[in-house]
């Protein structure tokens, strides 16, 4: 059931996706070890965002260096505004320069192949 004026599940964990990506030093989400931590959609998922009754967890890639503490409460007080559930804040993976690692979901303004160049 959805209450008018307010987004779906899967809209919301979209929305909180987008707002978490914004906070500095936030490189992009972990889907976990397991690519467990996730939200379910028809055909698609939001890695690194699991949104429940009780408890919405959001994993993290954060740039290094950075002051951790400082990024995961960023995290943790974007998301509080917007679900009603307490918000659990894991920073899974760092990341250096242009370090890239499979399984992370790269900011929208990052372009992690644009510093590649092709072979002759």
């Amino acid at each position: 059931m959805t209450i008018a004026g307010t987004p779906s599940t899967a809209g919301l964990a979209e929305l909180v996706a987008d707002a978490v990506l914004a906070v500095p030093d936030v490189v992009g989400l972990h889907g976990g070890v397991f690519g467990e931590i996730a939200t379910y959609l028809p055909g698609r998922r939001v890695e690194g965002i699991r949104i429940g009754c009780d408890l919405c967890a959001v994993h993290i890639v954060a740039r290094y260096p950075a002051d951790l503490r400082a990024v995961a409460e960023a995290v943790r007080a974007r998301v509080s505004a917007m679900v009603t559930v307490p918000v659990q804040v894991t920073i899974e993976d760092l990341r250096t320069g242009d370090d890239t690692r499979p399984g992370v979901s790269p900011r929208p303004d990052e372009n992690p192949d644009e510093n590649t160049e092709a072979a002759p």
